[in-house]
């Protein structure tokens, strides 16, 4: 950042004149470091968009399920990116869409997104996430499934437990079952694609409605994950913030047609 913003006009300043970055500075001095403008390169869309939280750095939304995060090959249909990127250019802030962490196109919840690069880079894996999951099975107590993920043979993103793999460690705690399902919530150390949807359908109940891990629509038609909480330092502030997001209503009509209303 400091090697980019050194060769730009106004880029590096000092009480408003512009400096070198091996130049002294004294007490009291206001050092301002001016970014760059985004190259925005994907389009914004009109789609709503619930925010968690803003200010002039970053952005939390909760994501709702059935959306993907970003644009893919032979998919058109707009996504969270377009969505975010729309909400900026609404708001006049011409930001690119930068995601410190990522969801599967089913998975609901809070994702987090940087408005500019020294953020996002500053985030990078320090964001503590907690899931909420809703498994087959009858699951009691508490747990930590420490096994390496890696890519199945012949695909190309279908994860599996194996040698070889990278180092997974996913911890559990089962809230309240009725036998045929249970609710689980769920906080990761590593955060591998498909993480939980993989530990869980190894360690004998996949997520409910996960049809690449072992299971049909009957119960959730999508796969019954969602991020619940989110727990941070903001990078220029120091503040601790801790987000939270209700589980949504699919979830929710799930555990209230197996009598686990308690658990809402």
């Amino acid at each position: 950042m400091v090697v980019r913003l050194k060769h730009q006009e106004g880029g590096i300043t000092v009480d408003g004149e512009h400096r070198r970055s091996i130049d002294r500075v004294n007490v009291g001095e206001q050092v301002c470091l001016r970014f760059p403008e985004d190259a925005v390169r994907i389009d914004g869309a009109e789609l709503p968009l619930s925010v968690a939280y803003e200010d002039d750095s970053l952005l939390v939304v909760d994501k709702p399920p059935y959306l993907a995060v970003h644009p893919s090959a032979g998919k058109p249909e707009p996504t969270l990116a377009n969505a975010v990127v729309g909400y900026y250019r609404r708001a006049g802030q011409p930001h690119s869409f930068r995601p410190v962490n990522r969801l599967d196109r089913n998975t609901s919840g809070l994702l987090l997104a940087a408005k500019n690069a020294h953020v996002a880079y500053a985030l990078t894996h320090k964001a503590e996430k907690t899931y909420l999951a809703i498994v087959l099975g009858e699951l009691h107590g508490c747990g930590t499934v420490d096994q390496p993920i890696r890519v199945k043979e012949g695909c190309c993103i279908t994860r599996e437990v194996g040698e070889g793999g990278k180092e997974s460690v996913t911890h559990y705690e089962a809230l309240g079952t009725d036998g045929e399902i249970t609710l689980v919530r769920l906080r990761l150390e590593t955060g591998r694609t498909h993480q939980i949807r993989v530990h869980m359908a190894w360690l004998g109940y996949p997520l409910a409605g996960d049809t690449m891990y072992g299971t049909d629509e009957t119960v959730l038609p999508r796969h019954g994950l969602h991020c619940c909480e989110m727990t941070f330092t903001h990078p220029l502030t120091g503040e601790r913030l801790a987000l939270t997001s209700p589980l949504p209503e699919d979830m929710a009509a799930c555990l209230r047609a197996h009598g686990l209303e308690e658990l809402l």
